[in-house]
C-alpha cells in the first residue's frame, strides 16, 4: 500500500498580504510508534493561520529497498535510524527552507519501496517534520525552531500499532506482534526515548491536546510571525 503522508495548509489571503522576503520554520515532532505525533501536528498545522504550512512524514524517507529481493527486504529493522535515508531527507528539508521546489517521496510499506509522490512542497513557511526518529539526528536538530516529544504508554501504542498495521497495511496479529517485541520495543527503548532529552516540549502522547495547543498556538504565532 502506497503513502504519503504529507499535508499543506495555506491561508491565501494572509500570505499573500505579507510581501517578506522567504524564511522557513522547522518544527520537530518525534515520539514512539504511534504515539499520536501526526495527530498532533495535523492539529498544530490547522492552527497556523496566516502561515503556509506543511507537515512531512519521516516515514516517505525510508530507505528504497527495491535492490533485495522480496524475502530479504521483510527482514530490515525499520525502527533502526540506519533506515531512514537521512541524507535525501537532510537534501529535500534544505530546499523546502531555501523555498525551492521538493517533491515529498511516496513510500510503500508492502514492497518496501520509494516513489514519486504527489506532493510539491514551494515556499513553505512552515516545515512540521514528524517521525520515530524526528529528535535523533544531530543535523536536523541543529535546523530546527522547536522540538516536541510525544511520550504515550507502550501499551496504548502497540494497540494502536495492531489496528494501523492490520487495517491499513493487511498484516496479520503474528507478525505485527513479532515485529514488535524483535525490534519494535528494543529499538523505542535503544534510540527513540533517549531522544526525549532533545525535546523542548514533552507531551503526554494519551491525553487530549486541547491545553497544550493553545499553548503552542500562541507560542508559535508570536515567534513565527513575529520573526
Amino acid at each position: 500500500m502506497m503513502e504519503n503522508p504529507a499535508y499543506s495548509f495555506q491561508d491565501n489571503r494572509a500570505t499573500s498580504a505579507r510581501k517578506i522576503p522567504h524564511k522557513s520554520h522547522l518544527i520537530l515532532i518525534g515520539g514512539g510508534s504511534c504515539s499520536g505525533k501526526t495527530t498532533i501536528a495535523l492539529a498544530i498545522g490547522r492552527r497556523l493561520i496566516g502561515l503556509k504550512t506543511v507537515i512531512i512524514a519521516q516515514d516517505s524517507y525510508y530507505k528504497d529497498l527495491s535492490y533485495l529481493p522480496g524475502q530479504e527486504r521483510t527482514k530490515v529493522n525499520f525502527d533502526h535510524p540506519d533506515a531512514i535515508d537521512i541524507d535525501f531527507l537532510l537534501s529535500d528539508l534544505k530546499k523546502m527552507m531555501a523555498g525551492k521546489p521538493v517533491n515529498v517521496p511516496a513510500y510503500d510499506f508492502v514492497t518496501h519501496t520509494r516513489q514519486e509522490g504527489n506532493l510539491c512542497v514551494a515556499n513553505a513557511e512552515v516545515i512540521i517534520l514528524e517521525g520515530i526518529f524526528a529528535l535523533y539526528y544531530p543535523e536536523l536538530l541543529q535546523m530546527s525552531d522547536l522540538k516536541i516529544y510525544l511520550d504515550s504508554d507502550a501499551d496504548i501504542r502497540l494497540a494502536r500499532r495492531l489496528q494501523r498495521d492490520i487495517l491499513e497495511r493487511g498484516r496479520s496479529v503474528e507478525s505485527v506482534l513479532n515485529q514488535y517485541l524483535e525490534t519494535v520495543k528494543p529499538s523505542h527503548q535503544a534510540f527513540i526515548e533517549p531522544t526525549k532529552k532533545n525535546a523542548d516540549i514533552i507531551i503526554p502522547g494519551e491525553k487530549e491536546f486541547d491545553k497544550v495547543l493553545i499553548m503552542l498556538n500562541g507560542y508559535l504565532q508570536h515567534e513565527l510571525l513575529s520573526s
